[in-house]
Protein backbone atom coordinates (compact mmCIF):
# COMPACT_ATOMS: atom_id res chain seq x y z
CA UNK A 1 0.00 0.00 0.00
CA UNK A 2 1.58 3.26 -0.91
CA UNK A 3 1.09 6.20 0.61
CA UNK A 4 -1.17 7.84 -2.28
CA UNK A 5 -2.12 4.30 -3.55
CA UNK A 6 -5.06 3.11 -1.03
CA UNK A 7 -8.01 2.73 -2.59
CA UNK A 8 -11.14 3.12 -0.77
CA UNK A 9 -14.69 1.87 -1.49
CA UNK A 10 -17.75 3.61 0.84
CA UNK A 11 -20.14 1.06 1.68
CA UNK A 12 -23.04 3.24 2.73
CA UNK A 13 -22.61 6.73 1.44
CA UNK A 14 -24.70 8.92 3.76
CA UNK A 15 -23.95 11.31 6.18
CA UNK A 16 -20.90 9.65 7.73
CA UNK A 17 -19.01 7.88 4.96
CA UNK A 18 -20.48 10.26 2.12
CA UNK A 19 -18.86 13.05 4.50
CA UNK A 20 -15.33 11.24 4.97
CA UNK A 21 -15.60 9.69 1.52
CA UNK A 22 -15.85 13.13 -0.44
CA UNK A 23 -12.70 14.14 1.74
CA UNK A 24 -10.65 11.41 0.59
CA UNK A 25 -11.44 11.86 -3.47
CA UNK A 26 -11.82 15.70 -2.91
CA UNK A 27 -7.67 14.23 -2.13
CA UNK A 28 -7.10 12.55 -4.92
CA UNK A 29 -7.59 9.01 -3.49
CA UNK A 30 -9.33 6.29 -5.84
CA UNK A 31 -12.53 6.46 -4.20
CA UNK A 32 -15.89 4.74 -5.20
CA UNK A 33 -18.82 5.18 -3.48
CA UNK A 34 -22.22 2.44 -3.27
CA UNK A 35 -25.25 3.89 -2.79
CA UNK A 36 -28.29 3.65 -4.08
CA UNK A 37 -31.80 5.42 -5.31
CA UNK A 38 -32.05 9.24 -5.40
CA UNK A 39 -28.85 9.61 -4.23
CA UNK A 40 -27.00 7.53 -6.33
CA UNK A 41 -28.55 9.47 -9.54
CA UNK A 42 -27.44 13.02 -8.09
CA UNK A 43 -23.92 11.65 -7.33
CA UNK A 44 -23.30 10.46 -10.64
CA UNK A 45 -24.91 13.88 -12.28
CA UNK A 46 -24.03 16.76 -10.05
CA UNK A 47 -21.00 15.10 -8.31
CA UNK A 48 -21.06 14.41 -4.03
CA UNK A 49 -22.09 18.29 -2.52
CA UNK A 50 -20.85 18.81 1.46
CA UNK A 51 -21.84 22.08 2.97
CA UNK A 52 -19.91 22.80 6.87
CA UNK A 53 -20.10 25.83 8.86
CA UNK A 54 -17.19 26.45 7.93
CA UNK A 55 -16.50 25.32 3.86
CA UNK A 56 -19.03 23.88 0.80
CA UNK A 57 -17.27 22.17 -2.15
CA UNK A 58 -18.76 19.42 -4.49
CA UNK A 59 -16.49 16.61 -5.77
CA UNK A 60 -16.70 14.50 -8.78
CA UNK A 61 -17.12 10.83 -7.67
CA UNK A 62 -17.55 7.56 -8.93
CA UNK A 63 -20.73 5.73 -7.84
CA UNK A 64 -22.52 2.76 -8.27
CA UNK A 65 -25.53 0.33 -6.69
CA UNK A 66 -22.87 -2.79 -7.23
CA UNK A 67 -19.94 -3.69 -5.08
CA UNK A 68 -18.64 -6.25 -7.66
CA UNK A 69 -18.24 -3.59 -10.15
CA UNK A 70 -15.43 -2.26 -7.94
CA UNK A 71 -13.06 -4.97 -7.07
CA UNK A 72 -11.09 -5.79 -4.42
CA UNK A 73 -9.60 -2.26 -2.17
CA UNK A 74 -7.20 -1.52 0.13
CA UNK A 75 -10.19 -0.32 2.53
CA UNK A 76 -13.85 -0.49 2.63
CA UNK A 77 -15.56 2.55 4.84
CA UNK A 78 -18.46 0.66 6.05
CA UNK A 79 -20.89 2.84 7.52
CA UNK A 80 -24.60 1.12 6.47
CA UNK A 81 -27.39 1.44 9.18
CA UNK A 82 -27.08 -1.00 11.89
CA UNK A 83 -29.95 -3.09 10.87
CA UNK A 84 -28.33 -3.28 7.42
CA UNK A 85 -24.72 -4.96 8.81
CA UNK A 86 -25.02 -8.60 7.68
CA UNK A 87 -26.90 -7.28 4.13
CA UNK A 88 -23.90 -4.78 3.55
CA UNK A 89 -21.06 -7.20 4.81
CA UNK A 90 -22.18 -9.67 2.20
CA UNK A 91 -22.23 -7.10 -0.38
CA UNK A 92 -18.75 -6.43 0.15
CA UNK A 93 -17.23 -9.74 -0.49
CA UNK A 94 -16.29 -8.44 -4.01
CA UNK A 95 -14.35 -5.52 -2.25
CA UNK A 96 -12.47 -7.95 -0.24
CA UNK A 97 -9.13 -9.05 -1.16
CA UNK A 98 -5.74 -10.61 0.75
CA UNK A 99 -4.72 -7.53 2.70
CA UNK A 100 -8.14 -5.54 2.17
CA UNK A 101 -9.17 -4.13 5.57
CA UNK A 102 -12.78 -2.99 6.70
CA UNK A 103 -13.40 -0.05 8.87
CA UNK A 104 -16.78 0.03 10.55
CA UNK A 105 -17.57 3.75 11.20
CA UNK A 106 -20.90 2.70 12.69
CA UNK A 107 -23.19 3.27 15.71
CA UNK A 108 -23.26 0.99 18.22
CA UNK A 109 -20.48 -1.51 19.79
CA UNK A 110 -20.96 -4.95 17.90
CA UNK A 111 -21.02 -3.93 14.66
CA UNK A 112 -17.17 -5.55 14.23
CA UNK A 113 -18.40 -8.98 15.77
CA UNK A 114 -20.72 -8.97 12.96
CA UNK A 115 -19.07 -8.01 10.62
CA UNK A 116 -16.15 -10.52 10.91
CA UNK A 117 -18.65 -13.66 11.27
CA UNK A 118 -18.99 -12.97 7.56
CA UNK A 119 -15.86 -12.03 6.07
CA UNK A 120 -13.34 -12.86 8.81
CA UNK A 121 -11.69 -11.20 12.04
CA UNK A 122 -8.29 -10.39 9.99
CA UNK A 123 -10.09 -7.86 7.79
CA UNK A 124 -11.37 -5.91 10.06
CA UNK A 125 -10.72 -2.85 11.75
CA UNK A 126 -12.60 -0.91 15.11
CA UNK A 127 -13.22 2.36 14.05
CA UNK A 128 -15.02 5.34 15.60
CA UNK A 129 -16.72 8.32 13.85
CA UNK A 130 -17.34 11.34 15.91
CA UNK A 131 -19.42 13.20 13.61
CA UNK A 132 -23.02 14.71 12.91
CA UNK A 133 -24.28 14.76 9.26
CA UNK A 134 -26.62 13.38 6.86
CA UNK A 135 -28.47 13.20 3.16
CA UNK A 136 -30.27 16.97 3.53
CA UNK A 137 -31.07 16.04 -0.09
CA UNK A 138 -29.66 13.39 -3.15
CA UNK A 139 -26.55 14.29 -3.36
CA UNK A 140 -26.18 16.62 -0.34
CA UNK A 141 -24.29 16.19 3.01
CA UNK A 142 -24.98 18.63 5.35
CA UNK A 143 -22.35 18.67 8.53
CA UNK A 144 -23.87 19.79 12.01
CA UNK A 145 -20.72 19.17 14.15
CA UNK A 146 -17.86 21.50 14.83
CA UNK A 147 -15.79 18.35 14.63
CA UNK A 148 -15.90 15.79 12.69
CA UNK A 149 -13.11 12.53 13.55
CA UNK A 150 -12.38 8.92 12.98
CA UNK A 151 -10.86 7.23 15.58
CA UNK A 152 -9.53 3.51 14.65
CA UNK A 153 -7.28 0.20 15.09
CA UNK A 154 -6.28 -2.91 15.02
CA UNK A 155 -8.76 -4.84 17.39
CA UNK A 156 -6.09 -6.74 19.02
CA UNK A 157 -4.35 -3.03 19.71
CA UNK A 158 -1.62 -3.92 17.67
CA UNK A 159 0.52 -1.43 15.16
CA UNK A 160 0.06 -2.16 11.67
CA UNK A 161 0.84 -1.32 8.16
CA UNK A 162 -2.10 -1.16 6.82
CA UNK A 163 -3.01 1.48 9.75
CA UNK A 164 0.06 3.02 8.89
CA UNK A 165 -1.18 3.46 5.55
CA UNK A 166 -4.77 4.40 6.46
CA UNK A 167 -3.24 7.06 8.80
CA UNK A 168 -1.26 8.36 5.81
CA UNK A 169 -4.56 8.50 3.75
CA UNK A 170 -6.52 10.81 6.15
CA UNK A 171 -3.75 12.88 7.33
CA UNK A 172 -3.40 13.70 3.30
CA UNK A 173 -7.44 14.17 3.21
CA UNK A 174 -7.38 16.27 6.07
CA UNK A 175 -9.84 13.99 8.13
CA UNK A 176 -8.82 14.64 11.99
CA UNK A 177 -7.80 10.90 13.45
CA UNK A 178 -6.37 9.34 15.89
CA UNK A 179 -5.32 5.33 17.31
CA UNK A 180 -5.91 4.97 20.61
CA UNK A 181 -4.51 2.39 22.39
CA UNK A 182 -7.28 0.72 23.30
CA UNK A 183 -9.97 0.54 20.15
CA UNK A 184 -12.40 -1.68 22.35
CA UNK A 185 -12.79 1.55 24.91
CA UNK A 186 -13.15 4.35 22.43
CA UNK A 187 -16.03 2.45 20.77
CA UNK A 188 -17.80 2.27 24.20
CA UNK A 189 -16.63 5.91 24.74
CA UNK A 190 -18.53 6.79 22.18
CA UNK A 191 -21.92 4.56 23.02
CA UNK A 192 -22.37 5.98 25.98
CA UNK A 193 -22.23 9.58 24.29
CA UNK A 194 -24.67 8.44 21.48
CA UNK A 195 -26.98 6.07 23.38
CA UNK A 196 -27.65 9.17 25.45
CA UNK A 197 -28.13 11.55 22.53
CA UNK A 198 -30.12 9.24 20.93
CA UNK A 199 -32.27 8.35 23.29
CA UNK A 200 -33.41 11.92 24.81
CA UNK A 201 -32.91 14.05 21.54
CA UNK A 202 -35.76 11.08 19.65
CA UNK A 203 -37.69 10.60 23.18
CA UNK A 204 -38.30 14.31 23.70
CA UNK A 205 -38.25 15.23 19.74
CA UNK A 206 -35.58 18.28 20.96
CA UNK A 207 -31.84 18.92 19.55
CA UNK A 208 -29.52 18.98 22.33
CA UNK A 209 -29.19 22.09 23.69
CA UNK A 210 -32.89 22.59 25.15
CA UNK A 211 -32.44 18.99 26.57
CA UNK A 212 -29.46 20.02 28.31
CA UNK A 213 -30.98 23.32 29.45
CA UNK A 214 -33.61 21.70 31.36
CA UNK A 215 -32.75 19.75 35.00
CA UNK A 216 -34.81 17.24 34.66
CA UNK A 217 -34.13 16.16 30.97
CA UNK A 218 -30.84 16.68 31.47
CA UNK A 219 -30.62 14.33 34.46
CA UNK A 220 -32.23 11.27 32.25
CA UNK A 221 -29.47 11.99 29.76
CA UNK A 222 -26.98 11.41 33.01
CA UNK A 223 -28.67 8.06 33.66
CA UNK A 224 -29.20 6.67 30.40
CA UNK A 225 -25.39 7.15 29.90
CA UNK A 226 -24.61 6.16 33.66
CA UNK A 227 -26.76 2.58 32.74
CA UNK A 228 -24.16 2.28 29.40
CA UNK A 229 -21.58 2.92 31.18
CA UNK A 230 -22.11 -0.19 34.00
CA UNK A 231 -22.93 -2.72 31.41
CA UNK A 232 -19.91 -1.83 29.67
CA UNK A 233 -17.71 -1.93 32.65
CA UNK A 234 -19.69 -5.18 33.59
CA UNK A 235 -18.77 -6.71 29.74
CA UNK A 236 -15.14 -5.65 31.12
CA UNK A 237 -14.00 -2.62 28.83
CA UNK A 238 -11.90 -0.78 31.26
CA UNK A 239 -13.80 2.36 31.69
CA UNK A 240 -13.55 4.73 34.43
CA UNK A 241 -16.62 5.76 36.78
CA UNK A 242 -16.99 9.08 36.16
CA UNK A 243 -17.34 8.93 32.35
CA UNK A 244 -21.22 9.50 32.76
CA UNK A 245 -20.69 12.68 33.80
CA UNK A 246 -17.79 13.42 31.34
CA UNK A 247 -19.96 12.60 28.77
CA UNK A 248 -22.57 14.70 29.55
CA UNK A 249 -19.83 17.75 30.25
CA UNK A 250 -19.16 16.90 26.65
CA UNK A 251 -22.62 17.26 25.14
CA UNK A 252 -22.25 20.34 26.65
CA UNK A 253 -19.62 21.55 23.66
CA UNK A 254 -21.99 20.41 20.93
CA UNK A 255 -23.97 22.79 18.69
CA UNK A 256 -27.24 23.23 20.28
CA UNK A 257 -29.52 22.17 17.56
CA UNK A 258 -27.61 19.06 16.86
CA UNK A 259 -29.42 15.36 17.17
CA UNK A 260 -28.74 12.41 16.80
CA UNK A 261 -29.03 10.39 13.49
CA UNK A 262 -31.73 8.42 15.14
CA UNK A 263 -33.96 11.57 16.28
CA UNK A 264 -33.37 12.37 12.36
CA UNK A 265 -34.99 8.79 11.63
CA UNK A 266 -37.61 9.40 13.76
CA UNK A 267 -38.94 12.66 12.33
CA UNK A 268 -38.68 10.99 8.87
CA UNK A 269 -40.37 8.15 9.68
CA UNK A 270 -37.42 6.27 8.87
CA UNK A 271 -36.99 2.94 10.12
CA UNK A 272 -34.89 3.43 13.99
CA UNK A 273 -31.47 1.92 15.01
CA UNK A 274 -33.09 1.82 18.90
CA UNK A 275 -32.37 -2.50 19.16
CA UNK A 276 -28.64 -1.89 18.83
CA UNK A 277 -28.84 1.39 20.93
CA UNK A 278 -31.05 1.57 24.11
CA UNK A 279 -31.90 -1.71 23.23
CA UNK A 280 -27.96 -3.60 22.85
CA UNK A 281 -28.15 -1.45 26.27
CA UNK A 282 -31.36 -3.35 27.93
CA UNK A 283 -30.03 -7.03 26.50
CA UNK A 284 -26.82 -6.73 27.70
CA UNK A 285 -27.61 -5.67 31.30
CA UNK A 286 -30.18 -8.63 31.10
CA UNK A 287 -27.19 -10.83 30.54
CA UNK A 288 -25.14 -9.33 33.30
CA UNK A 289 -27.56 -8.51 35.64
CA UNK A 290 -27.20 -4.84 35.63
CA UNK A 291 -29.99 -2.79 35.85
CA UNK A 292 -31.10 -0.49 32.82
CA UNK A 293 -34.55 0.70 33.54
CA UNK A 294 -33.71 4.20 31.62
CA UNK A 295 -32.84 2.22 28.59
CA UNK A 296 -35.81 0.06 29.66
CA UNK A 297 -38.08 3.51 29.60
CA UNK A 298 -36.37 4.64 26.15
CA UNK A 299 -37.05 1.16 24.40
CA UNK A 300 -40.76 1.04 25.05
CA UNK A 301 -41.51 4.80 24.87
CA UNK A 302 -39.75 4.42 21.14
CA UNK A 303 -40.75 0.74 20.20
CA UNK A 304 -44.11 1.79 18.36
CA UNK A 305 -42.22 4.32 15.96
CA UNK A 306 -38.97 1.18 15.69
CA UNK A 307 -40.18 0.29 12.05
CA UNK A 308 -40.76 3.30 10.63
CA UNK A 309 -43.69 4.66 9.41
CA UNK A 310 -45.27 3.22 5.85
CA UNK A 311 -44.06 4.64 2.91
Amino acid sequence: MGDRQSSFAIMGSGGVGGFFGAKLARAGYPTVFVARGAHLAAMRDQGLRIETSEEAYSVEVQATDDPATIGPVDFVLFSVKLWDTETAAEACRPLIGPETAVLSLQNGVDSEERIAGILGERHVLGGVAEISATIAEPGLIRCFSPFQRIRFGELDGSRSPRCEALDAALTAAAIEHSQPGDIRAALWNKFIMLVGLSALTAVTRRPVGEIRADPDTRALLLQVMGETLAVGQASGVPLPDDLAETMAERANSLGANVKASMAVDLERGNRLELPWLSGKVVALGRALGVPTPANGFVCAALKLDQEGRPA
